[in-house]
C-alpha cells in the first residue's frame, strides 16, 4: 500500500501536460529537436487531429518561452492551388480579387520563411486597383515584416528580399522603394533560466525539490508508523501475558473441581 502510494506521489510531480496540438509531423518534430537542445525530454502521439506534443508539467514555462523565441510551431499557410481549387460555387470578381491577394501572400510568406535566420515572415499586398470610373488607376504596393535571428543579416539580405516580392506582385517591378516596405525586427534572444531551491550544499531544480519534498513526506509516515508500532509491543504484551493467566487460572480451578 505504501509502495503504491509513494509510486503514486512520484509520478504526479513530472505529469506530462499538452503544449501543442494539431500539428503536422515536420512540425513536431522541429519542437521536440528545439526542446532537447536545452535538456527537456518532450513526446508526440498521433491522433485524428494531428500531432500533440507533451512535455513534464514543471517545463512547460521554458518550453513556450523557447518555442516562442524560436517561432514554433511554424504558422500554416495555404497555396495558390489550394486556394483556388475546384468547387461547384461561383465567386464574384471581388471574390476572386481576395483570394488571389490572399494566396499571394501567403506564397510570399512561405518562401521568406525558408530563409535561414527568419523567425517570423508577414506579407500585406496591394495589386493596382482603379477605385472609380475616370480615377487613375491606384499603384501596385506591398509590404514586409521579418522577425529574424542572429543569424541573418539584414542589410545584405534586404536586397535580395526587395527584388524577390517586387518580382512575385504584379504591377510593382521597377517601382520606386517607397512602395515596398521592408521591416526587421531582431527576435528577442532566449537565455535559459532553471529555477533552483538550496537544499543544504546542495542546488536542486524545483521538480528535484518536489521529489525530495514527496520522499520525506512518506519516510517520515513510514518512521511514525513505525514508532506507533513499537509503543504497541509493550501493550501487546502485557494483553497477552494477562490472558496466558486468565487461562491458567481456568485450568487450575477445574482442575481442583
Amino acid at each position: 500500500m505504501l509502495v503504491a502510494l509513494l509510486t503514486l506521489l512520484l509520478s504526479g510531480c513530472d505529469k506530462p501536460v499538452v503544449l501543442n496540438t494539431g500539428l503536422t509531423e515536420n512540425d513536431a518534430n522541429d519542437i521536440i529537436s528545439e526542446l532537447s537542445k536545452y535538456k527537456i525530454a518532450a513526446d508526440k502521439q498521433i491522433d485524428k487531429e494531428g500531432v500533440t506534443v507533451t512535455v513534464d508539467a514543471d517545463t512547460i514555462e521554458r518550453s513556450v518561452q523557447i518555442l516562442n523565441a524560436k517561432g514554433l510551431p511554424r504558422k500554416s499557410r495555404t497555396n495558390l492551388g489550394e486556394v483556388f481549387q475546384k468547387s461547384g460555387i461561383i465567386s464574384s470578381p471581388l471574390e476572386e480579387r481576395a483570394r488571389y491577394i490572399y494566396a499571394l501572400s501567403q506564397e510570399l510568406e512561405s518562401t521568406l520563411s525558408q530563409i535561414d535566420g527568419v523567425v517570423v515572415a508577414r506579407v500585406s499586398v496591394v495589386l493596382p486597383e482603379r477605385v472609380a470610373p475616370g480615377e487613375p488607376v491606384q499603384p501596385a504596393s506591398a509590404s514586409v515584416f521579418i522577425k529574424y535571428t542572429a543569424d541573418l543579416d539584414p542589410d545584405s539580405i534586404e536586397p535580395r528580399i526587395r527584388r524577390l516580392v517586387a518580382a512575385s506582385i504584379p504591377g510593382l517591378a521597377g517601382k520606386s522603394d517607397n512602395d515596398l516596405s521592408i521591416v526587421f525586427v531582431p527576435a528577442e534572444v532566449y537565455r535559459d533560466h532553471i529555477e533552483k531551491v538550496s537544499l543544504g550544499p546542495f542546488q536542486l531544480t524545483m521538480s528535484q525539490y518536489a521529489t525530495v519534498k514527496v520522499v520525506f513526506f512518506i519516510v517520515l509516515i513510514l518512521l511514525l508508523l513505525g514508532g506507533a508500532g513499537m509503543a504497541l509491543v509493550p501493550r501487546m504484551k502485557k494483553m497477552l501475558n494477562r490472558k496466558k493467566s486468565t487461562s491458567l487460572a481456568v485450568v487450575e480451578s477445574g482442575g481442583q473441581d
